[in-house]
C-alpha cells in the first residue's frame, strides 16, 4: 500500500483495493465505480468481500467480467437498483 501510494494518487486503503478490483476483472475504464462500491457498500469489511468476488470472477472465462460482477453484488444484495418509472 505505501508502495503504490508513493507512485500514484492512492491515499486510502479502498482506493486501492477498487483499483485492484478495476485490474482483476480488466475494466480500467471503470475504476472510479469499483472505488465507490468499496467505499460505500462494503466498509465493514474493508473491500474483503468485494475482492474475494472479483478474484473469482477473474478466474472465470468470461468476455464481459465487469456486468458480471455487477450481476453477483445484485444477487447477494450489495446494493438495491431503484426502478425508474
Amino acid at each position: 500500500f505505501n508502495e503504490q501510494s508513493k507512485k500514484s494518487r492512492i491515499s486510502k486503503k479502498y482506493q486501492l483495493i477498487g483499483l485492484i478490483i478495476a485490474d482483476l476483472l480488466d475494466d480500467r475504464k471503470h475504476k472510479a465505480l469499483y472505488i465507490k462500491l468499496v467505499k460505500e457498500y462494503d466498509p465493514p469489511t474493508g473491500g474483503e468481500r468485494l475482492l474475494t468476488w472479483a478474484k473469482d470472477v477473474a478466474m472465470r472465462k468470461i468476455n464481459r467480467k465487469g456486468a458480471y460482477f455487477m450481476g453477483i453484488l445484485k444477487k447477494e444484495g450489495v446494493f438495491k437498483i431503484k426502478n425508474i418509472e
